[in-house]
C-alpha cells in the first residue's frame, strides 16, 4: 500500500502485553467488522511480553493478511505501543483498542460511515460496559458535530474512538510517555476534544465492548499513587488553561474531573474500601487541588452531594468524610412498577420511585437538597440547587449488556416528611428498540437520579423476545407468584377436600368394618 488509493479505511491499534486468553474476544471480533477484504488493518503492539502472546500475535499475522505485529521493549504502560502503532499505522482513521476489549459486529464499518458522512475528526461509539462503568449519558441518542459545550463528550475520555489519521497528526497529538503516566488517555482526549473540528456520537448500535477483567489484570488497573494521579491531572488542566476555549467549555472538563478522578473517590463505599492512610492522601491531594486549580464557578456547577465533599475535602475535614461516607452507603434507591401493558410490540410501563436511607426514605429540605448527618457541610453563603431529579426507565439486554433509555414522561412530587418520589411512565417500541436487534432477555431498571446520586434499581419485569424484531412476552414475578398461590390454594383444597370426604365415608362404616 504505497499511496493513498491503496491505504487502509480503517488502522487498529492494539496495545498487548501478557494477555493470553484475554485475547480472544478482540480476535473472534475482527473478521465480523463489516469491512471489505484489504480496506483495515489491525496492529498490535507487543509491550514485551513475557508469556506466550508474541507467539500467538506472530501466528496472527501469519495466517492473517491484515494483521501486523511490532515487538517493542518493555514500557510498562499503554501510551508507548500505541505511539509506535500509530506511526506504523496506515489507515485513513485509526482506532485505539485495548487487548482485552472487542468489537461489536459492524461497529467499525458503522464508524468509518459515520465519519465519512458527518466529515469528522473523531467519532465516539457506543461503549457497552462489563465490570466498569461506561458514559451512559453520552449514548441516549446519536450526536452528529457536539463539542465539550453542547454534549456530555468530557463522559468519555478513553481512548477507544475513532480519529481522523490527519487530525492527529496535524495537531501532533500523541500519548505521553514517561512519568506520570497516569490519565494519558486524559491527556490525549482533552486535547483532541478541544481542537477537532466535528465529533460524533454513533449510540444506536453496540460498538466497543470495555472489559475489567475479573482477575484485575488489566494494565492501568493496579492501584494509583494519589501524588502521580494528581500530577498527571494538573497536567490535563494545563492542557485546558493553554487552550484559549469558551468558559462554558473548560467548566465541562474541570467539573467532569471533579466529579470521576477526585470527588467520587472520597465517598460511600469507595472512601470505606480504600486503605486508610491511602484514602488520607487523596484527600488531601483533592482538598489542595480543589483550592488550587479549580474556579469556584466550577465547584458550584457540580450537584449538591459533590460540593459537599469538595467543601469536606478542601478544609481537610476528614474525620467529616468518613462519616458522611458511613451513612452514604445506606443511601439505595427504592423503585416500583405501578403498572404495565403491552399492544403488539410496544411495552408502556409506569414507575414510581425514589431513594431511602436505611429502612427510611431520604428526607430533602425546602430547597430539595439532602438532610446529611454531618454539621456545617455546606460552605457558608453557598446556595445549592438540586435541579435535575428525575427517574430514567433503561431496558438491558442481558445476554449482552446492551442498555439504551427510553423516552419518559415524568413528574417529582414532594410527600411527607421531605420525601421526594419520582413518577415516570415509558414507552418502547420493540420492533424499532436497538435497530430491531431484539432477540433476548430484557430486564427493566428504573435510574433515579438526584442531588448527585444515579442509582440503579431492578424493575420486578422481564421482557423474552424470541426472534428479532418479534412480539415481546413480558413475565411479571408478581403475577407469577399469584399464580402459585393460587395453584397451591386449588392443590391444597383439592386434598383437604379428599381427605374430608374420606374422613366422612370413614365415619360412617359400622365400628367392626372400621376395625
Amino acid at each position: 500500500m504505497t499511496d493513498d488509493t491503496d491505504r487502509p479505511m480503517v488502522s487498529v491499534v492494539v496495545p498487548a502485553y501478557n494477555c493470553g486468553a484475554n485475547l480472544d474476544p478482540l480476535v473472534a471480533s475482527l473478521p465480523k467488522q463489516g469491512l471489505p477484504p484489504g480496506s483495515y488493518e489491525v496492529i498490535f503492539a507487543d509491550d514485551g511480553s513475557t508469556d506466550g502472546t508474541p507467539q500467538r500475535l506472530d501466528e496472527l499475522a501469519a495466517a492473517d493478511p491484515h494483521v501486523r505485529v511490532l515487538h517493542l521493549e518493555h514500557s510498562g504502560w499503554p501510551s508507548h505501543p500505541r505511539n509506535r502503532g500509530l506511526e506504523e499505522a496506515r489507515g485513513e482513521y485509526v482506532f485505539f483498542a485495548d487487548d482485552d476489549d472487542w468489537f461489536g459486529d459492524d461497529a467499525l464499518a458503522r464508524l468509518h460511515a459515520c465519519a465519512r458522512d458527518h466529515d469528522a475528526d473523531i467519532v465516539i461509539g457506543r461503549m457497552v460496559g462489563h465490570r466498569r462503568g461506561v458514559p451512559r449519558e453520552l449514548f441516549r441518542e446519536n450526536r452528529f458535530g457536539v463539542t465539550l459545550a453542547d454534549a456530555p463528550l468530557a463522559d468519555s475520555m478513553t481512548c477507544h474512538a475513532l480519529f481522523r489519521r490527519s487530525f492527529l497528526d496535524r495537531h501532533g497529538l500523541r500519548f505521553p510517555e514517561g512519568h506520570p503516566r497516569r490519565l494519558e488517555d486524559h491527556r490525549l482526549m482533552a486535547a483532541a476534544y478541544l481542537l477537532a473540528g466535528r465529533v460524533c456520537v454513533l449510540a444506536d448500535h453496540p460498538c466497543y465492548h470495555h472489559v475489567r477483567r475479573a482477575d484485575a489484570g488489566n494494565v492501568t488497573a493496579t492501584r494509583m499513587d494519589p501524588a502521580e494521579y494528581y500530577a498527571a491531572l494538573r497536567e490535563a488542566l494545563d492542557i485546558v488553561d493553554a487552550n484559549r476555549s469558551p468558559a462554558a467549555t473548560r467548566l465541562r472538563l474541570q467539573r467532569r474531573w471533579l466529579r470521576k478522578e477526585m470527588l467520587s473517590r472520597l465517598r460511600g463505599q469507595t472512601l470505606l474500601s480504600a486503605p486508610e492512610q491511602w484514602a488520607d492522601q487523596v484527600a488531601g491531594e483533592v482538598g489542595r487541588l480543589v483550592e488550587e486549580r479549580f474556579p469556584p464557578e466550577a465547584v458550584a456547577g457540580l450537584p449538591p452531594m459533590f460540593q459537599v465533599i469538595a467543601h469536606l475535602a478542601a478544609q481537610g475535614r476528614v474525620a467529616d468524610l468518613r462519616r458522611l461516607a458511613e451513612w452514604e452507603v445506606s443511601v439505595r434507591p427504592h423503585a416500583a412498577v405501578d403498572s404495565w401493558r403491552i399492544d403488539g410490540r410496544t411495552l408502556t410501563v409506569a414507575v414510581s420511585a425514589g431513594l431511602r436511607a436505611g429502612d427510611e426514605p431520604l428526607r430533602f429540605d425546602d430547597q430539595g437538597l439532602p438532610v446529611l448527618p454531618v454539621a456545617d457541610a455546606v460552605p457558608a453563603g453557598v446556595v445549592m440547587r438540586a435541579g435535575g431529579a428525575r427517574t430514567d426507565v433503561v431496558v438491558r439486554r442481558r445476554e449482552t449488556r446492551e442498555e439504551f433509555f427510553l423516552p419518559v414522561a415524568a413528574t417529582t412530587e414532594r410527600a411527607e416528611a421531605g420525601e421526594v418520589r419520582h413518577r415516570s411512565t415509558a414507552t418502547v417500541d420493540f420492533a424499532t428498540l436497538n435497530g430491531g436487534r431484539t432477540r433476548g432477555t430484557w430486564e427493566v431498571r428504573a435510574r433515579v437520579i438526584q442531588a448527585g446520586w444515579a442509582l440503579d434499581a431492578r424493575l420486578p419485569i422481564v421482557v423474552r423476545c424470541p426472534a428479532d424484531g418479534g412480539v415481546p412476552r413480558v413475565e411479571d414475578p408478581r403475577r407469577l407468584r399469584s399464580r402459585l398461590r393460587r395453584a397451591v390454594r386449588r392443590i391444597r383444597d383439592r386434598a383437604l377436600g379428599r381427605s374430608a370426604r374420606a374422613g366422612s365415608r370413614s365415619h360412617d362404616r359400622p365400628a367392626a368394618a372400621r376395625r
